[in-house]
């Protein structure tokens, strides 16, 4: 069984790793802990683990553990093995109000599974297993603690073998539970659809331990709100998803690959709006600018697309002659070798640069957003050019990632040095960069967030970013967890242990 990957090592013995985030961290109440064990879940309040539980991708907290700090610790990890023993533990904290954590692969780049109000770090990998497949329909039935490599091994190995077609950048990290709970994309997913597209329907505890089914029953079924939905994308928040039923694919029979070369980004972005207007559905189709063709392609005069469908025969050919007709009819398009395809999958999943340049005092991260295709060039522009102004900025740029008949996501990096040693520059200058992204975002009418959801670090942004819509998001969540223990501090929600230490 996969298990969860730390992003780099704390630099202290775990009996004097200290706390960075300073939120209020209520004492667990006398006797919770007995009452814990006897779920049957496994506990532990070890040092380490309770460490490790503290913190996620959250690139800032890689900073903090050169420092010998994490976010925040739990006072205890629970590690269930089935649903049951998740309902009897938020039953149990639900009636002492006892703050509760969902957490797996603790992948997340936004410190969404975070503990920062102490109490339970709910660790879910022990849910993990392929229930049933439908080879007929074409369904399965997975637990929530299954990691994404896991998945497709087993689903590969079933008659003729299926995939579900999910592949973040985070695929040997994330599990499937993680990947609901953000509203995750995989790097195919103009072919098969973000994870809110795949699902049928969930298996979910709610805070109060009741647990609750919904939809799954029949394709496209109208028996009132999908339910579904209100927990993907929750985060944890509303409730704790332990089963998945998805849709899954026999595995592709055929590939082909292109390659392109673009004299401006917004004449690639032009080109992929053409290609998705006219119905084809490329599963890969990525446009990277000069910066990014230049560090990932050594191709520094051009902006760099590149092309990768994977189905039937007869459908791959109708979709490739879209793909060439319209980057062929684009000005000053050309063909590149198309072994740079090759290149991105070697490295699609690389992410070992991301600690060494933190420990190096560089402070590096990824926004990604989504926005229509009508205001995409000129954000592009705006945000590479504000990232660039501001003081200590080493590096800004962008590609495009995902992509739809409406519009695309837009991957922006940044990279930042300051005065050796001043960690408080680092800090200022991540916010910084941020409010630079997310306001320009927001400015554009744009989404705030594709897929790495809105955990701890862009919870400042969410109450503006859905306007009044998110009032009726806090009625939900007094309506699904009305004593407020679950993942609390998160989306920008009211909470009962006071206000976020990260706002």
């Amino acid at each position: 069984m996969t298990v969860p990957t730390p992003v780099t090592p704390i630099d202290a013995e775990s009996k004097n790793v200290t706390d960075r985030l300073h939120g209020a961290v209520p004492p667990l109440p006398a006797g919770l802990m007995e009452q814990l064990a006897a779920s049957g879940a496994e506990i532990s309040t070890d040092d380490a683990i309770r460490a490790e539980a503290a913190r996620d991708w959250w690139p800032l907290a890689i900073g903090w553990a050169a420092e010998g700090s994490v976010p925040q610790r739990p006072a205890v990890v629970v590690r269930p093995s089935d649903t049951a023993q998740v309902s009897a533990v938020l039953a149990l904290c639900n009636e002492a109000m006892v703050a509760v954590t969902p957490m797996a692969g603790r992948s997340g780049v936004c410190g969404g599974s975070i503990p920062v109000h102490g109490g339970v770090a709910l660790d879910l990998t022990g849910l993990d297993g392929l229930v049933a497949v439908d080879e007929i329909s074409l369904t399965a039935d997975v637990r929530a603690g299954m990691f994404g490599p896991d998945l497709e091994a087993a689903l590969g190995k079933v008659g003729s073998g299926y995939t579900l077609g999910h592949w973040p950048q985070s695929m040997d990290l994330s599990t499937v539970g993680g990947w609901l709970a953000c509203r995750g994309a995989g790097q195919y997913s103009t072919r098969y659809g973000k994870i809110e597209d795949m699902v049928l329907g969930l298996e979910v505890v709610l805070a109060d331990g009741r647990i609750v089914h919904t939809e799954g029953h029949g394709p496209r079924a109208a028996t009132g709100p999908n339910l579904t939905q209100l927990f993907v994308g929750s985060e944890g928040t509303l409730g704790v998803i332990t089963e998945a039923r998805f849709r899954i694919h026999p595995l592709p029979p055929a590939q082909e690959r292109r390659a392109y070369g673009f004299t401006t980004f917004a004449a690639g972005l032009e080109a992929c709006r053409k290609i998705m207007r006219r119905g084809a559905t490329p599963a890969v189709l990525r446009l990277y600018d000069q910066a990014e063709s230049a560090r990932n392609f050594e191709q520094p005069d051009t902006n760099v697309l590149i092309v990768l469908d994977e189905t039937d025969p007869a459908l791959l050919a109708a979709t490739m002659a879209v793909v060439d007709d319209a980057c062929t009819d684009a000005a000053g398009a050309h063909t590149l070798d198309v072994a740079l395809v090759e290149r991105w999958l070697g490295h699609r999943n690389d992410v070992s640069a991301l600690a060494p340049l933190w420990r190096a005092g560089i402070v590096v991260d990824t926004a990604e957003m989504s926005g229509p295709w009508s205001v995409l060039p000129g954000l592009f522009d705006e945000v590479v050019t504000a990232l660039q102004a501001i003081d200590g900025t080493l590096a800004a740029s962008a590609h495009q990632s995902h992509a739809y008949t409406d519009g695309a996501c837009l991957y922006f990096t940044f990279a930042g040095r300051g005065p050796e040693g001043d960690a408080t520059w680092r800090e200022n200058y991540y916010r910084q960069a941020w409010d630079t992204v997310t306001n320009a975002t927001l400015a554009h009418g744009a989404a705030i967030s594709h897929h790495h959801g809105i955990g701890l670090n862009r919870s400042r942004f969410l109450p503006e970013a859905l306007g009044t819509g998110f009032d009726v998001l806090v009625g939900l969540k007094k309506t699904f967890d009305p004593v407020g223990i679950l993942n609390p501090g998160k989306l920008g929600l009211p909470s009962p242990f006071g206000s976020s230490p990260w706002s």
